[in-house]
């Protein structure tokens, strides 16, 4: 760990002096942190979030109101701080006089705790006029200090073994044992329905969330990825990409070394492999943002590099998105409302759910340190050691080629969910915002699409306490009669990306692919082996064609000859007593409204 000096030099862009003066000056601070009265040796306890929240909204009560947005499971306020020179603490008032909104979250893992020390310290320095001098004017920023606030007060000294301080920090999942970073479009945890809530009624233009990632040793220190950059709304991801950069430049400044892709090898363990870029599915931040034509950014700092340094890159990150904010966020926001009218006319159109990158590369020199690769006496596995002694660069391969990995076609309407299946469906619409009207009628013979899974496949063990399911099959004209109290939901809506990613029932993170419709997938009936017997030749006997298609089969197929279940599921399949509805994904597409009554 290093020193209290240690940590004050590389604070030194932070106008930090190098005397105990200073030290005792900022202990004595009412608006600093635990962090920085220990030389960003340690991280504070929840209770102190409350402290300085109330403590800068006493110090600044025309820029800081403090708030509470959620209650955790374990009966823990959730903390926003509303910080503006505008006055515009309330959203409707932001969007009335079309403010851009930065929401900054930290603590989502609440082991990887920078970006609340760092907050704080950049909103002390911005308040007094010590950075970012006018942003304020023209920003509102939204700082959640600690997303995982129970997970936080799961406090240990080992609780990040992959990580060089604090001396003690939280843990990465909640009380109830959910990855906040994977729960953006299911939203199973309350403190997700929570963010959400904040979201829909602030509609910020931008969202960043601050990490501290895992894995190699090496010198870069921090990484940024946005979205759309890669996805979304072609001129959104010109903004993305505008933003990323300047953000990128703006820490090369201060001394970091950025990265614009997450720093993961293409396989565990081998720096040789190089990395490669990629589009985020909406389970994590930054990949759901840009469902809601909105930009998301995901910050990394280097888990290797000690607190200090940390705090002081991710301190940097928040000044410069406030800054970049305050320069280009009105202009901005302007297109992001066009994406919102664009997304409107999606209907009909192809439209990516998920991206890949492709085999395609080109290389790049990255700072790293020398490295051998030898067996290991305790695993048994190749192992790669670093020497952080001997810094080295890299030639590697980088794949930033990103192409879509599924498409689908958008309904020119949009989706209709039966009576039985609104319980299941109408939270998560709800949860994010997703505008839908109900049937009051019934609609006979409605011209709706069906799809039906040829097979479906549910995972072996449970992922984030769902039972994953993927879906193999096609959707088709399929008439049927729609009862009173269906939902529509509509494509011509702005949220329509996020639409199609909740109810294609192939999207990476679909309601469907979270197990939500796994029962409608559950084989209920049967016909015994002696009934199938006899309905097997009868029907043969009655149908010509049917036989000389088992006959067929048989003489083709040795698995299906091999198999008595499977021949006389051949004819219990096209008896009327088969369940038409099994395999059938419970929601229907829509290529015209339904009547407006």
């Amino acid at each position: 760990m290093s020193r209290p000096v240690a940590a004050c030099l590389a604070l030194a862009g932070l106008a930090c002096a190098f005397d105990a003066p200073a030290w005792a000056a900022a202990a004595a601070e009412p608006l600093s942190t635990v962090s920085e009265r220990s030389g960003f040796q340690r991280t504070g306890r929840y209770d102190e979030v409350a402290a300085l929240a109330a403590a800068f909204q006493a110090r600044y009560p025309d820029r800081v109101v403090a708030r509470s947005f959620g209650t955790t499971p374990e009966g823990r306020p959730m903390q926003l701080l509303v910080v503006t020179a505008t006055g515009a603490f309330d959203p409707a008032e932001a969007r009335r006089r079309g403010l851009p909104v930065l929401l900054v979250q930290g603590g989502i893992h609440a082991g990887e705790i920078d970006g609340k020390d760092a907050g704080f310290l950049a909103m002390r320095q911005i308040l007094e006029g010590e950075a970012a001098p006018g942003v304020l004017d023209k920003v509102v920023w939204l700082f959640v200090p600690v997303f995982n606030v129970d997970g936080h007060e799961r406090f240990g000294a080992w609780n990040r073994p992959n990580q060089r301080g604090p001396v003690e920090m939280g843990w990465r999942t909640t009380a109830q044992n959910f990855n906040l970073n994977r729960d953006y479009l299911k939203a199973d945890a309350p403190e997700m329905r929570a963010m959400l809530r904040l979201v829909q009624e602030w509609d910020p233009l931008a969202m960043v969330d601050l990490h501290a990632t895992n894995g190699a040793q090496f010198e870069h220190d921090i990484s940024f990825q946005v979205e759309p950059l890669h996805a979304g709304d072609p001129a959104l991801r010109k903004v993305g990409r505008q933003w990323r950069d300047a953000v990128i430049a703006d820490a090369a400044r201060e001394g970091s070394l950025p990265l614009g892709f997450y720093p993961s090898f293409v396989v565990q363990d081998d720096p040789a492999s190089g990395f490669e870029d990629g589009v985020a599915p909406p389970r994590f931040s930054h990949g759901y943002f840009l469902l809601r034509n909105r930009l998301g950014m995901l910050v990394e700092t280097h888990s290797w590099k000690p607190y200090p340094e940390r705090v002081r890159s991710t301190r940097n990150a928040i000044v410069s998105v406030l800054e970049q904010m305050a320069l280009h966020g009105a202009q901005w926001r302007r297109t992001a409302l066009e994406a919102d009218a664009r997304a409107t006319r999606l209907g009909g159109q192809d439209e990516p759910l998920a991206w890949k990158a492709t085999a395609e590369s080109r290389t790049v020199d990255f700072r790293g340190y020398a490295y051998t690769r030898t067996p290991s006496d305790v695993s048994g596995a190749l192992m790669t050691r670093y020497d952080e002694t001997t810094p080295q660069v890299w030639r590697v391969p980088l794949r930033d080629h990103v192409v879509p990995a599924l498409t689908a076609t958008a309904p020119r309407a949009g989706y209709l969910v039966p009576p039985a299946w609104v319980a299941f469906v109408q939270p998560a619409l709800e949860a994010h915002g997703v505008s839908f009207r109900r049937l009051e009628a019934t609609w006979p013979d409605a011209p709706v699409q069906a799809f039906r899974a040829g097979t479906s496949k549910t995972d072996a063990t449970s992922t984030e306490g769902r039972q994953r399911l993927a879906l193999a099959g096609g959707w088709k004209d399929e008439p049927r009669d729609i009862g009173p109290g269906a939902l529509f939901v509509p494509v011509d809506q702005p949220l329509s990306r996020l639409v199609l990613a909740l109810l294609e029932p192939q999207a990476p993170d679909s309601l469907a692919a979270w197990g939500g419709f796994n029962i409608a997938f559950e084989r209920k009936e049967y016909m015994e082996d002696y009934v199938a017997e006899d309905v097997a030749r009868k029907m043969l006997a009655a149908d010509p064609a049917l036989r000389a298609e088992f006959e067929r089969r048989v003489a083709t197929d040795p698995a299906f000859a091999a198999d008595p279940a499977a021949r006389l599921d051949f004819f219990y399949r096209r008896h009327t007593a088969w369940d038409e509805r099994y395999g059938l994904y419970p929601v229907l597409r829509l290529d015209q409204p339904p009547p407006a009554r």
